[in-house]
């Protein structure tokens, strides 16, 4: 971080269905590596810290929209590490005046996204030639928002004073199931697939977050954002990519049946 003046910080662990098996690889990654970035920033002349959090540590909305003022609720061990993360970058801001923001994107997807995800899974099942396409639970809404629109939300952010200290929301405001993304995935794709539920996508009922809808207002108020990219289009580029990219039998060899 030297001669650094902002920091974006990321990386994270966050395969849900992992955090299930391996709680204690996310509190090293998660919580305790971003105790690192904040001390570092800390230790050099007060870096600025973007931290990335996730729509996650809501749980099932008790509300919606979902604004910055929702309570917290760990329904996986991987939401319980990155309401810890958040919580320790507060502490810094009022332990030490550091610079922090809390950016608290909901569901990002785009081309490049790992396929462990659900909307790059069924693309890449689709584009290898499944008729049969294998998901989790189809019931449960979200806030889908493309990675463009996301980074814009992040660059906007850390060029405004007024986010320091804050908890912000980059949300589109509308929310989708999961059948419904897996019917226009199919549509695009392959329009004689059928969705088939596989058992061990399927999270622990009580685990499951059943309901995600995000209040992007507090955003707006600060830096003007909104989105730019429709459901639809953002679901047609990303398809487009890994049509032309050549990365489908990749993923699926990569990632898919880890």
């Amino acid at each position: 971080m030297k001669d650094i003046t902002v920091v974006f910080h990321l990386a994270a662990l966050i395969g849900i269905p992992f955090s299930y098996r391996s709680p204690e690889s996310y509190v090293a990654t998660n919580v305790v590596g971003t105790l690192n970035v904040l001390e570092e920033a800390r230790r050099l002349a007060r870096v600025r810290v973007l931290i990335t959090s996730t729509s996650e540590v809501y749980g099932t909305a008790e509300y919606v929209p979902i604004d910055e003022r929702h309570p917290l609720k760990a329904q996986s061990p991987y939401a319980a590490t990155k309401i810890a993360a958040d919580q320790l970058a507060h502490s810094y801001v009022r332990s030490y005046g550091l610079p922090c923001t809390i950016v608290r994107p909901f569901n990002t997807y785009g081309p490049r996204q790992s396929a462990r995800a659900i909307i790059p899974s069924i693309i890449v099942q689709l584009l290898s030639g499944a008729e049969h396409v294998k998901v989790g639970s189809l019931d449960p809404t979200r806030d889908l928002v493309f990675v463009q629109d996301t980074v814009e939300g992040f660059c906007r952010i850390a060029e405004c004073d007024g986010s320091l200290g804050e908890e912000i929301n980059i949300a589109t405001g509308f929310e989708a199931s999961m059948s419904s993304v897996a019917d226009l995935l199919i549509r695009h794709v392959n329009p004689a697939a059928i969705v088939v539920e596989d058992s061990e996508r399927v999270r622990p009922q009580t685990s499951e977050v059943q309901r995600l809808l995000g209040d992007n207002a507090h955003l707006r108020r600060l830096t003007g954002w909104v989105p730019s990219v429709g459901l639809e289009e953002g679901l047609s580029r990303t398809i487009e990519w890994f049509r032309t990219s050549g990365c489908a039998m990749e993923y699926k060899a990569r990632d898919y049946n880890i």
